[in-house]
């Protein structure tokens, strides 16, 4: 391949939308890849809608919504209701979350199980690849919080651990 055709193929790159190409021949190999564009959008300003229906009146006014509570680090999180040490193991992906690492087999952790740093909880499955997720912390599990095979956000709580 001369300069001509490697000049040819940015071109055709450029006017193209890929962002990736790998060229490989006996002696000679050539991986071209391109950044992309970072497009910021601006939301719709929302406008005041009237309702369509008139919702029942109330009795009494709603209760004012607690102020938002800020996200538990790995360190340590007090629970309100029992007094104990508590961490939120949070997902780290997303994708569908799986207890065990098959049907058939036992799953990795069960309420009031010891678990310690490093050890395996549960499998993420995120674009057919199966990412093992491990504790970050020492302790024992409280509650399992997401059942078998179902969905996960990144960041959503999966297990309550509490501390050792």
């Amino acid at each position: 391949m001369d300069i001509k055709d490697i000049q040819e193929l940015l071109k055709f790159i450029n006017r193209s939308t890929l962002t990736d190409v790998e060229i490989e021949q006996k002696d000679f190999r050539l991986r071209i890849q391109r950044k992309q564009d970072v497009i910021y959008a601006q939301a719709p300003v929302m406008q005041q809608v009237q309702p369509m229906y008139q919702p029942a009146p109330q009795a009494e006014a709603p209760a004012a919504l607690p102020a938002a509570q800020p996200t538990t680090s790995p360190a340590e999180a007090k629970s309100a209701d029992s007094g104990k040490n508590l961490f939120e193991f949070r997902a780290p992906l997303i994708g569908t979350f799986y207890r065990s690492s098959g049907p058939d087999k036992a799953a990795f952790v069960n309420v009031g199980d010891t678990v310690s740093k490093g050890q395996a909880l549960g499998i993420i499955e995120a674009m057919k690849l199966f990412n093992e997720i491990e504790s970050e912390v020492n302790g024992k599990i409280v509650k399992i919080l997401v059942d078998n095979a179902k969905p996960v956000e990144y960041d959503q709580p999966l297990f309550l651990i509490e501390l050792t």
